[in-house]
């Protein structure tokens, strides 16, 4: 009984250290202009775990550090689009997307055009 319970404790021991503190990550996140950067890094930093977030406005790509014990890219991307912005995961509400600023609506044509 007694090598039963060192072996599970050895066991669990493995696994809280498999997972990684300093966990990076990029993901691709809809957005235009400089208040949809503002918008798209705060809404990831006030994910619980989420230690850094930085979005390129050219590339669309959310450079990310987060502690995987806290938070994943699922989470992540569900609080991007709660506050309007789509990922290859979550696509924003009507609501969410319709709340943004009129030149943050990426998937205008129009919107897009008058960015370039």
């Amino acid at each position: 009984m007694k090598n039963i319970v060192i072996m599970l404790a050895m066991v669990l021991g493995m696994t809280a250290m498999a997972q990684n503190q300093n966990m990076k990550a990029s993901i691709e996140v809809d957005g235009i202009c400089e208040m949809c950067k503002a918008r798209i890094e705060k809404a990831a930093i006030k994910t619980a775990g989420v230690k850094s977030a930085v979005w390129s406005i050219e590339t669309h790509e959310l450079r990310l550090i987060f502690d995987e014990r806290k938070t994943n890219l699922k989470e992540i991307q569900k609080s991007l689009a709660d506050v309007g912005h789509d990922t290859k995961a979550f696509k924003a509400t009507d609501e969410a997307y319709n709340g943004l600023h009129a030149c943050c609506k990426y998937r205008d044509e129009t919107v897009k055009n008058d960015h370039k």
